[in-house]
């Protein structure tokens, strides 16, 4: 397979290509919204990031082709305790950290030919987004969804921070695993039990698109549960707590208040948004080993020029909150971030939410289901009720895919059965590792990786470039060959449409079966109809093998990029079934194929097969004991 695209020329890096995969907001065609969750930038892309990439992208790839303008935007959920804690190990400043692997993940998903819209990129660690994640605050706590209040919280000694409770796993904590112990602290917390009740009566409106596994443990978390108490009333009581969403730490969006003798608690304007984080480096960032059991103290606390501020309200002398946001308020609205990139008057258009809104399908891992997937929904029903989106729910259709793992156990260097993506790239190219990847099974199966062959793909994907040799112009019989590409990619359509990718790769490895007997003379070809049945290939590829496709597209002499051509159109017609193929055996062997009429007479079809001279030769001079027929696929003739 010729490499050149995938190591030198990603798909998608040329200017006028890229341009294609960019929404047009124009109104010109049907829209549709198709999300990804955003990587978070720790480190290269590994197997887990490739299957999630490569899925989304059939999907993206698949909608344009159908003429739909696809808005399947990038960005990375760049603030957060992993970098932070990295940053620290390595003496680094975290944004120096975090901006370099967001680097390094961007070249490495250009290398594997993600369609996405680059032009709507965020980052939320940047200003000109988390303004709008403090905006997001303000709005909950004029609505008395924000409030601060002590309660007993969940602390994690080793990461000196409070945890949210959807963030402890049998009593430890999700990142470290450090057993979390119970601390009484004054915390800001988003009042989502108020929507109870809405997030769980709405899940009718989710139940055709959602997986039913994970509504299920969505209700099963907000635990709704009517007692009948004394007096025989009834009290609706919730297994849902309120969210929390105080950290305890520097990388992540300062919560916008400042604490007045006078006034006491005053949100920050939002003309004076965002407020940034000061420059705190080395032991700076760390957090004070013991704090008291009344209170947590946040590494901001220390950088005193930057807390000291004027009241908004009143002017006289206050203090910054010292606590930063968890980074699922982050992720609680990114989406929507997308829809209007570089907007000043807001964190985004209502007219543009409007037009896109909710997602079409968001592509990601199940075990968001009661932290990412339930905040965003409460997000999206608080800003519903202020009349600035469309929908009451962010996500029409949620695909979770598998996981990725190595003889039967999740990738881990512990275990040595860690398996490096670039790696595996640069063995057997791009588009052979993404072919693998979705032939291994439907989508929300995990991927062994001990069992998958991107060898195979690769030599596959070989076979497909040998379509074109030169001079070829085929055998002189058309239609054969027209309705088997016809039907076969008609059948890929649906299958694509339903999800089925893995069913679909094996049906278009059969199309480029049928296509190489073609070019051999056996199926029977004009020039022209080989020359379309080569493009219909190329352009089914292109969903899955981009980089191989546009090589296959340029060798038909095309200077247009494939990616930019339209789903090939199928005549109904060709899809009634007139004729079949029929096999001829001869003492058990197959010695000829011949088409034959879908309704073709006993008599008629042992007639033709006896007549081939294939048949004839392998008969000769030995005499017919007797006639299998069976119309219309088999004609077995068998010897004395």
């Amino acid at each position: 397979m010729s490499e050149k695209r995938a190591t030198r020329e990603p798909v998608g890096s040329d200017p006028a290509e890229a341009r294609l995969f960019e929404a047009s907001d124009d109104g010109a065609r049907p829209r549709r919204y198709l999300l990804t969750m955003f990587p978070y930038p720790s480190g290269d892309l590994h197997m887990g990031h490739a299957e999630v990439f490569a899925i989304t992208d059939v999907v993206a790839r698949y909608w344009r082709a159908k003429g739909f303008d696809v808005l399947n935007p990038v960005g990375w959920d760049s603030f957060g305790l992993p970098a932070e804690n990295a940053a620290i190990r390595r003496g680094e400043h975290p944004a120096v950290y975090t901006e370099a692997n967001i680097a390094t993940q961007a070249a490495s998903i250009r290398r594997f030919g993600v369609s996405f819209d680059w032009s709507r990129r965020l980052h939320t660690h940047e200003p000109e987004y988390f303004r709008w994640t403090q905006w997001l605050f303000a709005r909950l706590h004029e609505r008395g969804l924000a409030y601060r209040a002590a309660a007993e919280v969940n602390w994690c000694p080793q990461d000196r921070t409070v945890l949210a409770n959807e963030q402890v796993v049998d009593g430890a904590c999700e990142r470290c695993g450090t057993a979390v112990v119970a601390r009484s602290l004054t915390q800001w917390f988003f009042r989502i039990t108020a929507y109870a009740d809405r997030l769980l009566d709405d899940m009718t409106l989710l139940e055709a698109g959602w997986p039913a596994h994970v509504l299920t443990m969505q209700r099963n978390w907000i635990g709704r549960r009517d007692d009948v108490g004394p007096g025989g009333e009834s009290a609706r009581t919730y297994r849902l707590h309120d969210w929390l969403v105080s950290r305890q730490r520097y990388w992540g969006a300062p919560i916008p208040v400042v604490h007045c003798p006078e006034c006491g608690e005053v949100v920050v304007p939002d003309d004076e948004l965002p407020v940034e984080l000061p420059h705190l480096e080395g032991a700076e960032l760390l957090p004070p080993a013991s704090p008291s059991d009344t209170e947590a103290v946040s590494p901001l606390a220390g950088a005193r020029d930057w807390v000291a501020t004027t009241c908004p309200r009143c002017g006289g002398p206050a203090e910054r909150d010292t606590d930063t946001m968890d980074t699922f308020v982050d992720s609680s609205w990114y989406f929507l971030r997308y829809l209007s990139p570089g907007y000043d008057g807001g964190p985004f258009r209502t007219e543009d939410a409007a037009r896109w809104m909710p997602a079409a399908l968001y592509v990601g891992g199940v075990e968001h289901a009661t932290m990412h997937l339930l905040y965003a929904r409460f997000v999206t029903k608080v800003l519903y009720d202020m009349g600035l989106v469309p929908s009451s729910e962010p996500y029409a259709r949620l695909l979770n895919q598998g996981q990725v793992v190595n003889h039967g156990r999740a990738m881990s260097k512990s275990l040595g059965n860690g398996v490096d993506l670039a790696t595996e790239l640069d063995r057997h190219g791009v588009d052979a590792v993404r072919l693998a990847m979705l032939f291994s099974g439907p989508p929300e199966d995990d991927v062994d990786w001990a069992d998958v062959s991107p060898d195979a793909m690769r030599k596959f994907l070989a076979r497909v470039l040998r379509l074109v040799p030169p001079g070829s112009t085929g055998a002189d019989r058309p239609d054969t060959l027209r309705r088997t590409v016809h039907r076969i990619v008609h059948e890929i359509d649906g299958l694509v449409e339903a999800g089925r990718f893995n069913v679909a790769i094996a049906r278009l490895m059969e199309l480029v079966g049928e296509v190489r007997r073609a070019a051999s003379g056996a199926g029977g070809a004009g020039a022209e109809t080989y020359g379309e049945a080569v493009e219909a290939v190329a352009v089914v590829l292109s969903l899955f093998a981009p980089h191989t496709a546009q090589d296959l597209w340029e060798r038909l002499g095309r200077t247009t990029p494939v990616a930019a051509q339209p789903w090939p159109t199928v005549d109904p017609a060709l899809l009634v079934i007139t004729e079949v193929e029929a096999v001829v055996q001869v003492d058990g062997k197959v010695r000829d194929r011949m088409q034959v009429s879908a309704d073709v007479a006993p008599a008629e079809l042992e007639r033709m097969a006896r007549a081939r001279p294939a048949v004839a030769r392998a008969v000769g001079d030995r005499a017919v004991r007797r006639v299998v027929v069976r119309p219309p696929h088999l004609v077995a003739v068998v010897l004395d």
